[in-house]
């Protein structure tokens, strides 16, 4: 894309039209006249077409070039993910680090920004902070007053907004990308259920943080099957992790220590690695049922030596491409509000995982 400079307007022809010129027939000022030949945010679209015109008959740009700035940018789309341990949410800005290298001249400009975890207050001043480059903004979201009134603010402004991996129900949102989190929750107390072959004992949850609907909506779905269908077992309590290994870990030392009958633990939130740690130190790993959430290169080689059991997965580069295809579609096409379609669940053992692992985003 041409970029014109304020500063280099000054020609060996004195006579040839400036953008001083074309800011006086278009009578706006040299900073909107930059704006528009460089198609960044801003500008009414009646003002670009009137410093369009102006330029073309003082004869500062030639139609080919008129037309292309006339023609709409590929939109900038930041990602804003929470900050931590979690491997998956990594993985997600790995992945979004070499979308962002890889960006083609029609491809929309990608900015991926770790922000402090579990903190809503953080969340919505990082919607309105980044709002001033963004076009569309695709984030974790946190059910929250303060994020709601973001949320109200930025799609106000003109923003797309998508939640990706935990939902937010707005009526601004373009949709919601993720799993149904409910059904993810029940498929997690099956799976302990069925593979503990056991009518009594205890199961333990080990959650992120019930701010994030995702991760309580797991927790709800678990326990309405295991009340339908296993009431003997028990479940021994909630502990929040806030997805930090180290808290994980201590979390599930405890449980081990005061829950000698235990027999299975589910991982609503992320880093598994802590869980694992603690299950290999305690001897308990194969004989405690463990299962968790997001295929990474930990939890791949946890189900290999039998730490894990199960992993439930949604496919990472499907988030992301589903998340950019939203917030890049046509204003004709756009629906705020709509739900989006569910991904679909993987459910990876140690004899169904998949080759060529790695951060290289799939077609």
């Amino acid at each position: 894309m041409m970029v014109f400079d304020v500063s280099k307007q000054i020609l060996p022809d004195r006579r040839a039209p400036q953008m001083t010129d074309v800011a006086a027939a278009a009578r706006v000022s040299l900073a909107t006249v930059d704006r528009v030949l460089n198609r960044r945010k801003g500008v009414k679209q009646r003002t670009t077409e009137r410093v369009l015109k102006a330029a073309l008959e003082l004869g500062f740009l030639t139609e080919e070039e008129s037309e292309l700035i006339a023609t709409p940018r590929p939109p900038n789309i930041v990602f804003l993910l929470p900050a931590g341990t979690n491997p998956y949410l990594r993985l997600l800005g790995e992945k979004l680090r070499v979308r962002a290298a890889a960006k083609g001249r029609d491809a929309p400009s990608i900015r991926c920004i770790f922000i402090e975890s579990f903190s809503a207050r953080a969340l919505a001043a990082a919607l309105r902070h980044h709002a001033a480059w963004a076009d569309g903004i695709a984030f974790m979201a946190i059910d929250h007053p303060e994020v709601r009134e973001a949320v109200e603010a930025v799609t106000t402004a003109g923003i797309r907004v998508v939640t990706i991996v935990s939902d937010l129900p707005h009526p601004a949102r373009m949709g919601f990308v993720g799993l149904d989190n409910h059904s993810a929750g029940r498929t997690a107390a099956m799976l302990l259920a069925r593979f503990s072959k056991r009518t009594s004992g205890s199961l333990a949850l080990v959650a992120g943080s019930r701010n994030y609907r995702t991760h309580s909506e797991r927790e709800a779905g678990f326990l309405a099957l295991l009340e339908e269908m296993y009431p003997d077992l028990r479940v021994v309590g909630v502990r929040e992790g806030h997805d930090d290994a180290g808290e994980n870990y201590r979390h599930a030392i405890s449980l081990l220590e005061q829950h000698p009958d235990l027999i299975g633990i589910y991982n609503v939130g992320g880093s598994s690695n802590g869980i694992a740690r603690a299950l290999v130190e305690r001897n308990r790993a194969g004989d405690v049922l463990f299962i968790g959430h997001g295929l990474t290169s930990d939890t791949r080689r946890f189900l290999i030596d039998g730490t894990m059991d199960a992993v439930i997965d949604s496919n990472p580069d499907t988030i992301l491409s589903t998340a950019i295809t939203l917030l890049c579609k046509p204003p004709d096409q756009l629906q705020p509000g709509h739900a989006g379609t569910a991904l679909g669940m993987d459910i990876f053992f140690r004899e169904n995982l998949p080759s060529g692992f790695g951060i290289t985003p799939r077609p």
